[in-house]
């Protein structure tokens, strides 16, 4: 049978459980356990599919389908496994689930409450990955912090299960925040004091605390702690601030945090796993050997959150290239033709970023344009890629109205369209071709090339296609179709061969991107951008000599 770990947070939001989390199943998996980790988030949504990624940041894409919480990206990345709809419940998903029972007869005439029929649901919910029989251990990440309102249930629903199983069945890691208070040089220990008692209030006593800090805790802290939080000594776990998130492992490895867990659930300890591997991707993330810049284009720039697995796979294109990618974020709604220059000449390679909607499109367009036109390597995510084919059919196939009938339905050119089976879609929520589908590479193409292989499969997350009516204007004027979907044709591929690095993606490369196995367009990028840097470097000094 499973054990199960519960991360609960207090104090404040955004401390870091879902690192803490993916860290800690991190280091339990190098130890040769099975783990897999589960997001709760307490918001009533069904899903985050349909919120603004202002509100909420990106929505992350599992290989089944389901529209994600970010956090299970941080838990693939470490993992290097996929995640399935299982792995992110939320409130509005348990409601919806209920109220379909109740409708259904299912209660037989009961009334229906939160306890026991909402806590129910979520228990069913938070034990079903370890009832698999996959699973040794189960990391189940609570959402929002100890004293919300939206999260009582949750925690109600941990505290009945600590009560059902046994004692070394469960743990609670509780992670909160240690205040350093600059004008009395000192941290503080109060608001966790207080974090934990809310948590007892509650019916739940925490196993393991986990204490955010920028600055060092002494021993007669982690006494003090553990004194008025009721837990041992061993089990005060310090989780500094660090220069990586790749670095929170190797921290708690120090802090025997894994052991600590193993020895609660009484599991086995055996050996440290060989995080070599591990340890030579953050040492070039910390010392890379040369450096390049990047231009994100997009419209959602200032949360860095709303592009997260793309700052991700750049952290690991990077490393794979011995370089340190800085990312250069540049709003689409500040570019135009007159400007592009000014704006982008001075990186060495450009990403335009996915997302729907008019707002910013046209200067999608003017930096696409500038980096065609002046050879500088670029890459396009989904309507990064759209962008791409309307770009090249206004300024190369002389069609001025080329657009995507998601901004302009009564366009001439309707180069983008709406997916057939798209069309008579109403509801928004979990509507979109979603998922991990398969794409045949053309062979000799740069796709093939950079993957290795004829044949992959990529996660999607959209409406709108390349119309195939116009492929072979496109073909004859050097835009080819190198990539397509063997069932219906799909273009899922744009590529420029007479550019030395253009390349468009209908899907999301930026979802797959772990430690382990870096993204191969990503790795790319990189390079291309390092070579044109290099070449650029060569030609300037040609000019000054």
């Amino acid at each position: 049978m499973a054990k199960y770990i519960f991360v609960t947070g207090g104090v404040t939001s955004s401390l870091g459980k879902g690192i803490f989390a993916a860290s800690l199943a991190k280091l339990l998996q190098s130890r040769g356990y099975r783990v897999t980790i589960q997001k709760f988030d307490p918001y009533i949504n069904v899903d985050p599919g349909t919120l603004n990624p202002y509100e909420h940041g990106e929505c992350y894409v599992t290989e089944d389908g389901a529209e994600t919480d970010l956090d299970l990206g941080h838990y693939e990345r470490f993992l290097d496994i996929p995640t399935s709809q299982a792995n992110n419940v939320t409130t509005g998903r348990v409601y919806q689930t209920v109220i379909n029972k109740e409708r259904e007869g299912a209660f037989l005439g009961k009334t229906v409450q939160v306890i026991p029929h909402i806590t129910d649901e979520i228990k069913r919910r938070m034990l079903l990955l370890g009832q698999s029989g996959e699973y040794d251990i189960v990391i189940t990440e609570i959402g929002g912090t100890v004293g919300d309102i939206e999260a009582l249930p949750y925690i109600e629903t941990l505290r009945q299960i600590r009560w059902e199983l046994e004692e070394h069945e469960t743990l609670v890691c509780h992670l909160t925040l240690i205040p350093y208070l600059k004008s009395a040089k000192e941290l503080k220990t109060k608001p966790t004091q207080h974090s934990v008692k809310e948590l007892q209030t509650i019916g739940v006593r925490p196993d393991i605390l986990v204490c955010r800090t920028e600055m060092p805790l002494t021993d007669d802290m982690r006494k003090k702690l553990a004194l008025f939080c009721n837990v041992d000594r061993n089990s005060v776990i310090q989780a500094m601030d660090v220069d990586s998130i790749y670095a929170v492992p190797l921290e708690l490895q120090r802090e025997k945090a894994d052991e600590t867990v193993l020895k609660k659930l009484q599991l086995p300890i055996g050996t440290p796993g060989n995080l070599d591997k591990w340890n030579k991707f953050l040492n070039d993330v910390r010392n890379p050997k040369s450096e390049v810049t990047i231009g994100l284009v997009g419209k959602y720039i200032e949360l860095q959150d709303a592009y997260k697995s793309i700052h991700e796979a750049f952290i690991h294109g990077g490393a794979s290239n011995h370089a340190k990618v800085n990312v250069e974020p540049i709003h689409s709604e500040s570019i135009d033709d007159n400007n592009a220059a000014q704006l982008l000449g001075h990186l060495d390679g450009v990403l335009v970023a996915p997302g729907f909607g008019n707002r910013g499109i046209e200067g999608k367009i003017a930096a696409i344009k500038y980096v065609r036109e002046n050879n500088i390597p670029f890459f396009g995510i989904c309507l990064g890629m759209q962008c791409a084919v309307i770009e090249f059919a206004r300024n190369v196939l002389g069609m001025s109205d080329a657009h995507s009938t998601e901004m302009n339905p009564k366009t001439a050119y309707p180069v983008i369209d709406m997916m057939e089976e798209q069309r008579k879609v109403k509801k928004k929520g979990g509507t979109m071709r979603l998922g991990a589908y398969k794409c045949d590479l053309k062979k000799g193409s740069l796709a093939e090339h950079l993957y290795g292989s004829e044949h992959i499969s990529e996660r999607h997350r959209h409406r709108f296609e390349f119309n195939n009516t116009f492929i072979e204007k496109f073909e004859n004027a050097g835009m080819i179709a190198t990539g397509r979907n063997p069932d219906n044709k799909l273009v899922e591929i744009v590529e420029i061969p007479a550019h030395p690095y253009f390349i468009g993606v209908q899907y999301h490369p930026e979802l797959k991107s772990t430690v382990d196995h870096p993204h191969p367009l990503f790795t790319g990028l990189v390079k291309a951008a390092l070579e044109y840097k290099s070449k650029h470097k060569s030609s300037k000094k040609a000019v000054l000599n």
